[in-house]
């Protein structure tokens, strides 16, 4: 696995423990920028043939 997927592995993986910290502590409005980030990572990996869980 090259440094790339490993990095965006890691930086999805990241952004939803934060979501889920965000989810449990009841706070919308990081929910909201960390859904738009899980998003955005998942549709960046898709692109680039990266493939996550």
């Amino acid at each position: 696995m090259d440094a790339f997927t490993a990095d965006i592995r890691q930086r999805i993986e990241n952004t939803q423990s934060d979501l889920h910290r965000a989810r449990a502590a009841g706070d919308l409005f990081t929910m909201d920028v960390e859904q738009a980030e899980l998003d955005d990572l998942r549709r960046l990996a898709a692109e680039l043939g990266v493939r996550v869980a």
